[in-house]
C-alpha cells in the first residue's frame, strides 16, 4: 500500500521542525524540503554545475555559497526564478524517491513553501501549524543574526498565516511542547483509523 502523504506546512516561528521531529518520534518517516536543497547545494550536489552555468560566482569549492546565492537573488530580479526553475524539478525528484524508498503507512513531507507552490496537490492531506503572532514574532527575532527587516521580507515571501489554516485539512497550535506532541499522536491514531475504515 502507498504511504498516506501529510504536507506539512507553517510559517516561520511556528514550530514546523519541531513539529516534524515530533512526528520522527513517533517512527514516522519525514522528508525535510530545506535539507533536500541543502544535499542539492552541496559538494556533488544535482543542482551546483546548473546554478553554477546561471551564475559562476555561486559555487565556491564544488558547492553553493549560500552567501553568495541571497546576494544574487537580493540584486538581481530574474535570479530567483531561473533559479527556481533548475531546483524545483531537482526537489520534486528528491521527495519521489524518498517517497519510493519509504517503508512505512504515513510519510511526513516538512515543506514551508507547500500551498505557495501547489504542491498540497500531491498530498493526501496537509497540516499547518500555527501559534499566535506574538509568539512567532518571539522565536524569530530570537534566532541568531534575524533583524526585523529580515523577518518581514520573509513574511512577504510567505502566504499570510490566515490564508494557509483556511486551505489546511488539519491544524496543530504550537503553544507547548507537550499539547503539540498529543495533537500529532491524536493526528496519526486518526489518519491511521481512516486509511483502516
Amino acid at each position: 500500500m502507498t504511504p498516506f502523504r501529510l504536507g506539512l506546512t507553517g510559517s516561520i516561528g511556528m514550530g514546523k521542525s519541531t513539529t516534524a521531529d515530533l512526528f520522527a518520534a513517533e517512527g514516522i518517516p519525514v522528508w525535510d524540503a530545506d535539507a533536500a536543497v541543502h544535499r542539492l547545494y552541496a559538494k556533488g550536489g544535482a543542482a551546483v554545475l546548473p546554478i553554477g552555468a546561471l551564475h559562476p560566482p555561486s559555487v565556491s569549492d564544488g558547492s553553493i555559497d549560500r552567501t553568495v546565492l541571497k546576494t544574487w537573488i537580493a540584486t538581481d530580479p530574474t535570479a530567483l526564478p531561473r533559479i527556481e526553475e533548475v531546483v524545483h524539478p531537482l526537489v520534486a525528484a528528491d521527495r519521489a524517491g524518498f517517497l519510493a524508498q519509504a517503508d512505512a503507512d504515513i510519510v511526513v513531507f516538512d515543506i514551508p513553501l507547500l500551498f505557495e507552490k501547489g504542491t498540497e496537490t500531491q498530498m493526501d492531506a496537509t497540516l499547518v501549524v500555527t501559534a499566535p503572532p506574538v509568539l512567532q514574532r518571539a522565536r524569530v527575532l530570537a534566532r541568531s543574526g534575524m533583524t526585523e527587516a529580515q523577518f518581514a521580507a520573509i513574511l512577504a515571501r510567505q502566504m499570510p498565516d490566515a490564508e494557509k489554516r483556511a486551505k489546511a485539512d488539519h491544524i496543530i497550535e504550537t503553544l507547548s511542547m507537550d499539547s503539540a506532541r498529543a495533537c500529532v499522536r491524536a493526528l496519526i491514531a486518526h489518519i491511521r483509523e481512516y486509511r483502516d475504515a
